[in-house]
């Protein structure tokens, strides 16, 4: 009995020898290959948690220079956070944050340029939309409509469909069109909720189109 049990040992070795001269090399490199793939994943992870961490860490600068009306530092942050972490999430919003507070000021080439920043080199969709519509903004109330419809070309971000189409209904009034005006701002009252603060202003803005808001459909 011991005998059969060692010959069954011996051939099973036998087998897994055989095997393993086989396939041992890609089993082996199979495995480094996991081991390796999930070492980068997991750095890749910790590296894009510090990043935003550090990012927030600066933007954070730049809203506490805002707030105390520091705009050499709130500029010097801003521009550390961007040309460090442009990628970021941060870096997008403190661009953002730095043109409200400039626009407030009349600061506009200061509001123009962080808009731009956004515009060009954002990564996120929904802040790049809203850099868009501001700055559409900014060059309509310049009296530039040329420089705001390219801002307004293009797909905007999901939930954004609705203030592109206001904005656009704003350049076609600078632009005297108003046909095209009543049709964006319909377009747009129809896409918000009944308890939205911007549809009753696109309301009273085809009001002054003399279109009343109860014959839409």
């Amino acid at each position: 009995m011991a005998a059969h049990l060692d010959l069954e040992e011996q051939e099973q070795l036998a087998t897994l020898k055989h095997f393993w001269s086989r396939w041992g090399n890609l089993i082996t490199w199979s495995v480094t290959g996991l081991m390796l793939a999930y070492a980068a994943w997991t750095g890749w992870q910790y590296w894009e948690r510090r990043q935003a961490a550090q990012a927030g860490a600066m933007k954070e600068a730049v809203t506490q220079a805002l707030a105390s009306s520091n705009w050499a530092l709130a500029e010097q942050a801003t521009t550390d956070l961007t040309q460090q972490f442009p990628k970021t999430h941060a870096a997008s919003a403190a661009q953002l944050l730095l043109a409200k507070a400039a626009l407030d000021q009349k600061k506009n080439e200061l509001a123009r340029q962080s808009l731009n920043w956004v515009v060009q080199q954002g990564t996120d969709d929904a802040l790049v939309s809203l850099a868009r519509l501001r700055l559409a903004g900014l060059w309509l109330d310049e009296g530039k409509p040329d420089q705001a419809k390219p801002l307004l070309s293009v797909n905007p971000a999901p939930g954004f469909e609705a203030l592109f189409d206001d904005r656009l209904g704003d350049w076609a009034q600078a632009t005297q069109q108003n046909n095209l005006a009543v049709e964006h701002y319909s377009k747009a009252w129809k896409a918000l909720s009944d308890t939205s603060a911007m549809r009753q202003v696109i309301a009273i803005k085809l009001a002054a189109l003399g279109v009343d808001v109860s014959t839409l459909k």
